[in-house]
């Protein structure tokens, strides 16, 4: 899964590193999404838009309107991607793909749109001032789109996942962990709840975490991996997904892995 899109290329969150992640093969997109105060969905990690644009405040408290006229990309610039023209746009790509802030609804429409099956991971961030109103609009979009692709909704909020079963059973929650509580370590996760979401640390603390989760019936989604000696953790240990910021490169060892090596 591509973790915020092609990440480590390309502006996070953008629309220019979701069509990268798609065309360097992911099988999946991660976005985190979060509600701004007229109601809309829009993809940004941080509770406040100041590392990752040139503007300033909570993304609750701001306008879809005003969201629109901040940068999104330039800050990339300085760790190695030049501003002005991406080179992993294509020619005729706008230059906006990179820099504007993204709608949810704008990439359900990329993956809608996209030639081959690509699957979808949504995090819900909390807490947040607008509380069920992000589940309830969340699910209104994806009712709307009704993806043929494998749509999952992942957070670190048990409640957060609580509202989306009781609203849509069918849709596969994941529950993210940063710290492996001592009453999880068994491989149990909240109610109803199948997937597991651990961090990457947590593998490299508790490998055995792995087996246990699955002998409990749970998938094991790991978050974020892009070191090639985790990305081996990772296919030995037998996770059935990895999030990460260069799905190419993963991709690519992944395919030339083997037990053993």
């Amino acid at each position: 899964m591509a973790h915020r899109g092609a990440s480590g290329d390309v502006p996070e969150h953008t629309l220019a590193a979701y069509r990268k992640a798609i065309e360097d093969g992911a099988d999946a997109l991660e976005c985190d999404v979060r509600l701004t105060a007229d109601g809309h969905l829009v993809c940004v990690h941080d509770r406040r838009v100041n590392r990752t644009s040139n503007g300033r405040g909570a993304v609750s408290a701001l306008e879809l309107a005003e969201l629109a006229e901040l940068d999104f990309g330039s800050w990339k610039a300085g760790q190695g991607v030049q501003h002005g023209k991406d080179p992993y746009e294509s020619p005729d790509s706008e230059d906006s793909e990179r820099t504007s802030v993204l709608t949810l609804e704008r990439l359900l429409q990329l993956v809608a749109d996209a030639e081959r099956p690509v699957g979808l991971a949504i995090e819900t961030k909390h807490p947040t001032r607008w509380a069920g109103q992000v589940e309830e609009r969340l699910l209104q979009l994806l009712d709307h789109y009704r993806l043929r692709t494998p749509v999952r909704i992942m957070s670190f909020s048990a409640r957060s996942l609580h509202r989306v079963q009781a609203a849509a059973p069918q849709l596969p929650t994941v529950y993210l962990m940063q710290l492996l509580l001592p009453r999880l370590r068994d491989g149990r996760l909240p109610p109803d709840v199948r997937i597991a979401g651990p961090s990457i640390r947590i593998l490299r603390a508790h490998p055995e975490y792995v087996e246990r989760a699955h002998r409990a019936g749970h998938e094991v989604h790991v978050w974020t991996v892009d070191a090639p000696a985790d990305v081996d953790l990772c296919a030995r240990l037998g996770v059935d997904a990895v999030i990460t910021n260069r799905p190419q490169r993963v991709r690519e060892q992944l395919a030339a892995w083997r037990p053993g090596r």
